[in-house]
């Protein structure tokens, strides 16, 4: 429990329990600082059921015009902190202007509660839901207390998924078929596919498969981009032939993976993409990129 600061102190502690605490599933969420947490995590559509307890300090009581709690979810872009932009906003009343002497437990609830999108935290932007519990005060600053919770939402499986055929290559030195067996893969899914030399003219020593995230926030002039390694994979070592076929086979459920985010509430997208490398005796570099969509399965 932490001290809350009031005009020349601390007056009182405040905690903000989740009803199935004990059962509820966590999540696992790393801080700016580095260090991870774990809080509670949510589907979209589920209720936040549980109770505040305000205890006041000994000799301490608070007087106030009202206490309230809030379910939040904000957007935060960090070129942009003093802003917050919030997407979810509910409130419940818990008490009238009076004052707190005792420990006072205020239930709260809220019913099947929408949250379409998921928390993210990113290079650039952060996606966050947090309940906030505000003691209101005439004469003094107001009491804030704040928990954040996760949420994390199920998509239905696509409907349509195609194989990616490519063709890829440089003029009489080199000319490659890609194949992946599709172009929608779940958090812990494997991708698949076959690298076909139809010409090899460069003498290629080391190829490499990546998966690359690239978060884009902001809008024109003021858009960032940020594009990370998640994962990379061998295909080869050593000098192919022409005619030869590679097989790839790369699980995605060792890294850490967001589904795909598409114009999240008009501040950020992240996608995904499948990059092929090839590096040649010059260490010279040659890629290919093709995106692919990741979901959420159960």
């Amino acid at each position: 429990m932490n001290f809350l600061s009031g005009a020349f102190g601390p007056t009182c502690t405040i905690s903000i329990d989740f009803s199935d605490a004990d059962t509820r599933k966590q999540a696992s969420v790393k801080k700016e600082n580095g260090q991870t947490e774990l809080v509670a995590l949510f589907q979209g559509g589920e209720s936040l059921v549980g109770n505040v307890r305000i205890e006041p300090l000994p000799g301490k009581k608070v007087e106030h015009t009202g206490v309230k709690i809030e379910l939040l979810g904000q957007i935060e872009l960090y070129f942009d902190r003093s802003n917050f932009y919030d997407f979810t906003s509910l409130v419940r009343e818990m008490d009238t202007p009076g004052e707190i002497t005792d420990k006072k437990i205020y239930p709260f609830e809220f019913s099947n509660v929408e949250m379409q999108y998921e928390s993210y935290n990113g290079v650039n932007v952060r996606l966050r839901y947090i309940l906030k519990v505000t003691i209101s005060r005439s004469y003094a600053t107001n009491i804030v207390k704040e928990k954040d919770f996760w949420v994390r939402n199920v998509s239905p499986l696509p409907e349509i998924n195609n194989s990616i055929k490519m063709e890829v290559g440089i003029e009489d030195c080199l000319h490659i078929e890609f194949e992946y067996s599709k172009s929608k893969y779940h958090l812990k899914d494997v991708i698949v596919g076959k690298i076909y030399f139809l010409l090899v003219r460069i003498k290629i020593k080391h190829m490499e498969l990546e998966v690359r995230r690239r978060e884009s926030t902001g809008s024109v002039p003021n858009a960032y981009h940020e594009s990370e390694t998640l994962a990379k994979y061998e295909i080869m070592d050593g000098a192919p032939v022409r005619g030869e076929s590679i097989p790839i086979r790369l699980f995605l459920s060792p890294y850490e993976l967001t589904p795909t985010y598409r114009n999240i509430n008009n501040k950020f997208n992240v996608r995904y993409y499948l990059n092929l490398v090839l590096v040649d005796e010059e260490d010279r570099r040659y890629f290919k990129q093709q995106e692919i969509t990741l979901y959420r399965a159960e």
